[in-house]
C-alpha cells in the first residue's frame, strides 16, 4: 500500500496505530494460538489475515472507526490491470507540458513522439486507453505523466477484536461481491440444466 491515500490516513488516525507488513509476522506478533495469543481472542484475527492487509489500533468506538472507513475514499493512480474509467485520446501535435528530456521515456511507453525545435510532438493522436478495457503497466504510466488518477484507494474492514474478548467478522464488500458472483453462477447452471432437458 502506498500513496497519498495512507498519507492522509496516517494523518487523520496519528493517535492509533496503523501496521503495514508481513503478515506472517503480524500473525507471529499476535499470536497464532491460543496459547501463544497476547491477548485473549487474538488467534482469531491471525486467521483473517491474508492478502494485502494491515492492522489499526485504536482506542474509538467500533462504529467511529467503521463509519469513517464507509466513507473513505481517495483519487488515486491506476495500476496495470485496473479497468479503464474513462477513454483517454491524446491528439496529434505538441505535448507542452512535458520537458524535451522526457521524449526518450514517452517514446519507451508506446507513445509516436518525435522532437521538434525542443518541444515532444504527437506524431499521431493516439489512444492511451479505452473505457472498460484493462490497462497494461505503461499506459498506467502514461496516465500517471498526465496527471490523470483512474483509481480510488479504500480500505475495507475484515473484523474487530476488543477488550477483554470480543472478535467478530464484519460483513464486508468482498464478501458482497462474492455473494453477486455466485448468485451469477448459479442462475448460469440453472439455464444450462433448463437447455439440456
Amino acid at each position: 500500500m502506498h500513496g497519498p491515500g495512507l498519507r492522509e490516513l496516517r494523518r487523520v488516525w496519528r493517535e492509533s496505530k496503523l501496521f503495514l507488513g508481513k503478515n506472517k509476522i503480524m500473525s507471529i506478533a499476535l499470536g497464532k494460538t491460543p496459547e501463544s495469543e497476547l491477548q485473549p481472542g487474538m488467534h482469531k484475527i491471525c486467521e483473517r489475515i491474508k492478502g494485502e492487509c494491515g492492522l489499526l489500533f485504536t482506542n474509538k468506538s467500533e462504529k467511529e472507526v467503521c463509519t469513517y472507513f464507509e466513507n473513505f475514499a481517495e483519487k488515486d493512480y491506476a495500476r496495470g490491470g485496473s479497468l479503464a474509467t474513462e477513454t483517454v485520446i491524446l491528439e496529434e501535435g505538441p505535448l507542452e507540458q512535458f520537458a524535451h528530456s522526457m521524449e526518450p521515456h514517452l517514446r519507451s511507453l508506446g507513445l509516436p513522439t518525435t522532437l521538434k525545435r525542443g518541444i515532444i510532438n504527437l506524431v499521431k493522436d493516439y489512444t492511451v486507453c479505452q473505457k472498460g478495457q484493462p490497462m497494461n503497466p505503461e499506459q498506467a504510466k502514461v496516465l500517471k505523466l498526465l496527471g490523470i488518477p483512474m483509481s480510488q484507494f479504500r480500505l475495507v474492514l475484515d473484523s474487530v477484536w476488543s477488550k477483554p474478548d470480543l472478535f467478530k467478522v464484519l460483513k464486508s464488500e468482498v464478501e458482497d461481491i462474492n455473494e453477486v458472483e455466485d448468485e451469477g453462477e448459479d442462475i448460469a447452471d440453472e439455464e444450462a440444466e433448463t437447455e439440456s432437458e
